[in-house]
């Protein structure tokens, strides 16, 4: 299967669906205070890079976000849509937000993520993200796993 992965307006009707997809998906592993979501108007901010993948006939299947803090960066809003899950489309999205971080001189990804969670957990740990302990606002919380992945300069 064949997909094109852009940065885009968090703020169109389709993607909103697929964020709120998302969020409901969270809401019901995780009570409200273990769900950290950005809003539209959040993920519309200057420092962050929304990335949509869209397939073959140009349907909204997956978005992600990232973050733009000094000298790390944020993975936010990770979601795929169940049916086009198992064949590498966070893999390639996640590959897509570590180069935009590389572009913007960011050399350090962090990210939250819940400990139900499996299917994420495991991409990130094969793909060199590390357990942390909480950064920036977040604090402990037995249901939220913090990570964080050393960029590689391709210099």
């Amino acid at each position: 299967m064949t997909f094109s992965i852009t940065l885009e307006d968090p703020a169109k009707p389709e993607i909103v669906a697929l964020l709120e997809d998302g969020e409901k998906y969270g809401a019901s592993l995780y009570p409200a205070e273990s769900n950290h979501f950005l809003s539209i108007d959040e993920l519309r901010a200057d420092n962050v890079r929304f990335a949509v993948a869209r397939d073959v006939d140009g349907v909204a299947v997956a978005t992600g976000a990232l973050t733009l803090n000094d000298g790390w960066a944020e993975l936010k809003r990770m979601w795929v849509v169940p049916a086009v899950r198992g064949k590498g489309l966070s893999r390639a999205l996640l590959t897509e937000l570590e180069a935009r971080a590389q572009e913007a001189g960011v050399s350090l990804l962090r990210l939250e993520t819940g400990v139900a969670n499996h299917e994420a957990l495991g991409l990130y740990e094969r793909t060199g993200f590390v357990r942390i302990g909480p950064f920036g606002d977040y604090r402990p919380d037995p249901l939220s796993i913090f990570m964080e992945k050393r960029l590689v300069s391709s210099s």
